[in-house]
């Protein structure tokens, strides 16, 4: 049968269960989830005479719900469980296949100041290590065009950071930062203070 795509994400450390079948216990003969990760790859089996095997030793596990369905539990999502879950169901009657691309989502540390670059002044704005990448925008129309910076960690992480260089006739009080992420419901706002 056609593997079925999906691509999820979840943020830091919680538990998250990925399911692959909505057939119960009783229907299943087996189900072999193969996990393909940044540092290993691993896999985690369920048979139906309880003979199942687990090669990822870190906490991953097969459990199964009052209705007797079956989902594979991830306790404490970190970045190294990001990987690609592949998983193949067959029960009386058929099979099923998925390839679930599992992300996380860690929100940013945020800072924001003002410093002096000759003699003007620079507003910073950074958001550091977050995953996806943050969007970092100012609340004042008056400025010059933002410059952009963005770095990618090799742990997948993501710091961005806008300068704004202020115009004469700018107040810095007015000036704030304001930053969207996917792990905030809402946006969180600066106001960058001048360092000595």
């Amino acid at each position: 049968s056609a593997s079925v795509n999906r691509d999820v994400a979840f943020n830091l450390g919680t538990n998250i269960n990925l399911t692959c079948t909505n057939k119960t216990r009783a229907d299943i003969v087996f189900i072999i989830w193969e996990i393909h990760l940044k540092n290993k790859n691993c896999k985690i089996s369920f048979v139906n005479d309880n003979s199942g095997i687990d090669s990822c030793k870190d906490g991953k596990s097969i459990q199964k719900t009052s209705t007797g369905q079956l989902y594979l539990h991830v306790p404490n999502l970190s970045a190294d469980d990001v990987g690609l879950y592949k998983c193949e169901s067959v029960y009386n009657g058929g099979n099923e296949n998925y390839n679930i691309k599992v992300a996380v989502t860690v929100p940013p540390v945020l800072s924001a100041w003002l410093e002096w670059k000759g003699n003007k002044i620079v507003a910073l704005c950074r958001a550091e290590r977050g995953t996806p990448v943050a969007n970092i925008s100012w609340s004042y129309g008056g400025s010059s065009e933002p410059a952009v910076k963005t770095q990618l960690d090799p742990d997948g992480f993501v710091t961005v950071e806008s300068h704004l260089e202020l115009l004469e006739d700018v107040c810095p009080e007015e000036l704030t930062c304001i930053v969207q992420h996917r792990f905030w419901d809402q946006e969180k706002i600066l106001v960058p203070e001048l360092r000595e």
